[in-house]
């Protein structure tokens, strides 16, 4: 590698070629960045005494990639946006001297062109000096030319090259104040030599910020750089720009990265940071010994297909309806294991119906959880695992399993539970209402009402100021049943008519025109059904709406005996060998009596913590992560709490911190337990980091 620092305008004359590699992303400087260079131009012209203005540096393989040609074809590694405006503004420049609107004597329009931006001696696309990729080359290459642009040319080319035109015509300054401030930029030409460079880590050091370029580009670059031009070609035209245009060109690369997230979860297990992404595919395709670069991109290209069809649309009318549902529910975690499932559904392991069984069942699962506000800090890794409990022998009914035996904070809600939960939920600022109402009107619809076209309807009015005629319909605990029910499920409904219905009474609301009697709405005609609006209305008809919604976000049904055949599998899975009588001889009596009571308490907690006997300690485990472990002994109980020092608040200073020092159990934190410890303060600290794990499941 040679680095120097040079003059801008003696680095650009003589022949060559800067080449941007295909793999490359679009020009893509804004008007804000354009304007900041502008300034720092006329500072370095006004500024007499100012010897150079540093812009940056640009890196480029300087042999060992293309044939030996007239002009040194240079592939520009990084620094390209930089170099592509200072060309857009010689360009503008060159243009001005030639339109004679401001007078330059330091140089002529022809000579700036030949100099900065042409090998004048060339033909076809080896006369420019600069190269670009896609449609921006096109573009430069038409503006340079004076030529009409086609109706796909790239607009910040075209912007930015007005830009600056603009700003010089209008500038204070003269052109050849302009040229002195141009020829004062200072650089650094960074050449690397292809056999002895690695330009890939060069890359990754220029861009050890991540400020510059997206995960998306950083990713595009690592999958290419390394390849020679024609498998760049092949693979970029093929495959990657295919991914591109569908997900939009990539303008907001924060949804590819989201998919590089959920591809990664799926290929490893592991949940990487949205923001490191990179980083994580970087070590998934050097550890990744069954394919080549080729096979790779080839795989993120068919689960980029997938995930698209997932999250935005699909033209099998069937499948999107499915679709719909999970976006609505905005369950995004579930995408890992619906991409494969997606696959497997292409390879034909699952029928169509099944892949719609499935979606179906996940929905369910991520709405009935909603509805019972379990926690769902623990979904995402729920998912990353799922697919491992599927037996493709038995997909859907193998899935149903997995879902049905899951307890505590990963349980799929029982109808009783779904029930009870809706009935008394606010729905009113329930997220998904929408989805609720929406589901609860088309049932069975062949032709579905759009519920955006509606308003929601609180049938007993929520004005605060509650009119007689409804106090008078509401009895003597009209102020409690206000309190209690106004923005549950049994009291709202949809309407066109929001305005007219106001603060009415239920009869008024009832038979006016537009009424709930004449609506032609599901919702609306199980109002109807009712001739007085109280407590026990509101309470059928929530009651009616509930089991409306068992149907639509249905419990999985399995018979005893093929539950029976997975929890059997299930438990034989186990670590097995150790048991209590194991741990008995390192216990005293008094110590004994004190684990009983620990761990009492510790399964308490919730019904999803389980207990495991190991080899040193007994484990206590949320979501398959320990969160204590206990050591019996003669004199005291050790425990380990599974968090990192100083964490935890311990105003009573029982825990000591033990992660340079070695032991048997998992975490940072270690307790000593005497008879003379008090529980309840130890339980306050196990409870920390059970909460704590938990968070991490």
């Amino acid at each position: 590698m040679k680095a120097t620092e040079t003059n801008l305008l003696q680095f650009l004359k003589g022949p060559k070629q800067f080449v941007i590699p295909i793999y490359q992303r679009t020009y893509s400087w804004t008007k804000k960045q354009c304007a900041q260079l502008w300034e720092d131009i006329e500072r370095a012209a006004e500024d007499e005494g100012l010897s150079g203005h540093f812009m940056g540096s640009v890196v480029y393989v300087e042999k060992g990639l293309y044939h030996v040609t007239s002009v040194p074809k240079l592939l520009v590694i990084d620094g390209q946006q930089r170099l592509t405006t200072l060309s857009l503004i010689l360009s503008a420049f060159s243009e001005l001297i030639t339109e004679g609107e401001k007078e330059a004597t330091l140089i002529t329009a022809k000579k700036a062109r030949n100099y900065f931006l042409l090998n004048q001696d060339e033909e076809d696309e080896e006369h420019y000096k600069l190269l670009l990729t896609q449609k921006d080359r096109s573009t430069y290459i038409d503006l340079l030319e004076n030529r009409e642009l086609d109706n796909g040319y790239s607009n910040r080319i075209v912007e930015n090259h007005y830009y600056f035109k603009e700003m010089m015509r209008k500038s204070r300054l003269s052109l050849d104040q302009i040229y002195q401030g141009i020829s004062r930029l200072i650089m650094v030409d960074i050449s690397l030599d292809r056999e002895k460079d690695n330009p890939q880590l060069i890359f990754e050091s220029l861009n050890s910020t991540g400020l510059d370029l997206s995960q998306a580009d950083l990713i595009r670059n690592y999958f290419l750089m390394g390849l020679e031009e024609e498998d760049q070609r092949k693979l970029y035209k093929n495959y990657w720009y295919k991914l591109e245009r569908r997900f939009g060109h990539l303008e907001d690369t924060r949804y590819f990265d989201r998919f590089i997230r959920d591809y990664l979860t799926l290929k490893t297990g592991n949940i990487p940071k949205i923001g490191a992404v990179y980083e994580a595919f970087k070590n998934y395709v050097q550890h990744n010994t069954d394919g080549t670069i080729a096979a790779i991109i080839q795989d993120v290209y068919k689960y980029g297909n997938y995930y698209i069809n997932l999250t935005l649309n699909i033209d099998d009318a069937l499948l999107e309806e499915g679709f719909k549902d999970i976006r609505s529910l905005k369950v995004d975690v579930s995408y890992p294991f619906l991409l494969k499932v997606y696959e497997d559904f292409t390879n034909n392991l699952i029928t169509r119906n099944e892949f719609l069984e499935i979606l179906k069942f996940i929905s369910s699962y991520v709405f009935r959880r909603a509805i019972c506000a379990i926690p769902t800090n623990s979904l995402n890794n729920t998912f990353a695992s799922l697919i491992k409990e599927v037996d493709s022998d038995d997909y859907v009914n193998s899935l149903k399993a997995a879902l049905i035996l899951k307890t505590g904070y990963r349980r799929f809600p029982s109808n009783e539970e779904f029930k009870r939960e809706l009935m008394v939920k606010d729905v009113y600022n329930f997220r998904n209402r929408n989805t609720l109402l929406r589901k609860l009107e088309n049932l069975d619809r062949k032709e579905p009402i759009n519920v955006e076209n509606y308003t929601i309807e609180h049938i007993m009015p929520q004005n605060k100021n509650v009119p007689e005629a409804w106090k008078t319909e509401l009895g003597d605990d009209w102020k409690k049943i206000h309190e209690v029910y106004l923005h549950t499920l049994g009291n709202l409904t949809l309407t066109g008519y929001n305005s007219e219905l106001s603060d009415r009474s239920f009869t008024e609301k009832s038979y006016l025109q537009g009424g709930f009697r004449e609506s032609p709405l599901w919702l609306n005609r199980s109002v109807a059904a009712f001739v007085k609006w109280d407590e026990a209305a509101i309470n059928e008809r929530a009651r009616i709406l509930a089991e409306r919604a068992v149907e639509i976000w249905p419990f999985p049904h399995l018979s005893e005996e093929e539950l029976t055949h997975y929890q059997s599998k299930e438990e034989s899975g186990l670590e097995k060998g150790y048991t209590l009588h194991h741990h008995k001889d390192n216990f005293s009596q008094e110590t004994f009596e004190i684990y009983e009571e620990l761990k009492l308490r510790i399964l308490n907690l919730d019904s999803s913590i389980t207990e495991e006997y190991k080899k040193y300690y007994i484990a206590y485990k949320t979501e398959g992560r320990n969160f204590v472990d206990i050591e019996p002994k003669k004199i005291h109980l050790k425990l380990w709490l599974n968090v990192k020092a100083n964490t935890l608040p311990d105003p009573n200073h029982l825990t000591k911190d033990v992660s340079n020092v070695g032991h048997r159990g998992n975490g940072d934190l270690e307790i000593k337990i005497t008879p003379e410890v008090n529980l309840e303060q130890v339980m306050d600290l196990i409870k920390q980091s059970y909460e704590q794990n938990l968070e991490y499941a």
